[in-house]
């Protein structure tokens, strides 16, 4: 969804994961799911916990005469929902079933640039999925935890459908109440 409100209404797209991928790649760290998780809770903890959306939005600020808004994805933080809407922000939930995810990101591997990161069979998709939907025993609020994320959002879009202009065009209606013309 990110990209489809970059490509049609011109907004800035920041994904927060680049962010922490990046920081990986400068620790000379390998970019896997439980490095980008290890860094994302160090930096809640000593940032505090919405520095990821604080970082995308510092980002924006410095552009944003150059774009219609900002769209941050990849909120895996309960805290980063409720930064988003202290800054004016909405939550959306973009969803499908597990397995539409995962096929989808296994057929577009090598254009998404990081198939060594999300080359992995469906059950430790699965797996990786469930850690990160509550925070761990004996973790605390820097940790991950999407399922809080979830019962914050402002609006639930589901996406099984395969057909993109149709996705985009339900984008548009839902937020901002218009229909392809």
């Amino acid at each position: 969804m990110g990209h489809t409100l970059a490509l049609k209404h011109n907004y800035l797209f920041i994904s927060v994961t680049d962010l922490l991928r990046e920081e990986a790649n400068r620790r000379g760290l390998t970019v896997d799911r439980e490095n980008l998780r290890l860094i994302s809770a160090e930096w809640r903890r000593k940032y505090g916990y919405g520095v990821l959306i604080d970082q995308a939005y510092d980002q924006y600020k410095k552009l944003e005469d150059k774009y219609n808004g900002l769209a941050i994805a990849s909120l895996r933080n309960p805290h980063e929902a409720d930064r988003v809407h202290e800054l004016g922000g909405i939550v959306v939930w973009v969803d499908a079933n597990a397995r539409t995810r995962y096929e989808r990101i296994q057929r577009n591997l090598d254009s998404r640039g990081r198939a060594n990161e999300d080359r992995k069979t469906f059950e430790q998709f699965e797996v990786e999925e469930q850690i990160e939907m509550r925070t761990p025993p004996g973790g605390d609020d820097a940790n991950l935890n999407m399922g809080a994320v979830k019962n914050r959002v402002d609006l639930v879009i589901n996406n099984e459908g395969t057909n993109l202009e149709e996705f985009e065009n339900f984008v548009d209606e839902q937020l901002f109440g218009k229909t392809a013309s």
